[in-house]
């Protein structure tokens, strides 16, 4: 399912805070807690919600504004996806996308397997604990700079 004008417009704001260190950390606070746990998180995502919001849509905005944040971090700018590629890209293409920049096929098959094992904890984790197996996956996307598609995955998490 493709991701609604609600949805690019969550991340049009989140990417409008890029530079404001304070917003960032403020939504970097939530990793690792449920909506409503980290306070200063309300007051980006809270407005933003649709209404009416159902507890699974609420923690998919949480959810994809923390880990935003933790992609973002130390960055100067909102780094999106361009052109059609980016915006049919799923999680699983970025992470295939990482595995395609590694060019040491010993190093590449190691991380290969690294990532199917993260993904397998992923689609057989219960849902309270899908923003951590999230957190690990977006961390090794973040250290090769490789984009993910953030409308989309918030479209998927809900």
């Amino acid at each position: 399912m493709r991701p609604t004008e609600r949805e690019y417009s969550f991340i049009g704001y989140l990417e409008s805070l890029v530079t404001d260190r304070g917003a960032m950390a403020d939504l970097r606070r939530g990793l690792g807690r449920p909506p409503g746990a980290a306070p200063k998180m309300d007051r980006h995502v809270l407005p933003r919600l649709p209404q009416p919001c159902g507890q699974s849509q609420e923690d998919a905005y949480y959810t994809v504004a923390a880990l935003f944040a933790l992609w973002h971090q130390g960055r100067d700018r909102a780094e999106g996806l361009d052109g059609d590629d980016g915006r049919n890209r799923t999680l699983g293409r970025s992470l295939r996308l990482l595995v395609n920049t590694e060019t040491d096929p010993a190093t590449r098959e190691n991380l290969e397997k690294s990532i199917e094992r993260r993904l397998n904890a992923l689609l057989n984790s219960h849902r309270d604990d899908l923003p951590e197996h999230l957190r690990r996956i977006v961390s090794l996307l973040r250290a090769k700079g490789v984009p993910i598609n953030w409308p989309q995955l918030l479209n998927d998490l809900q």
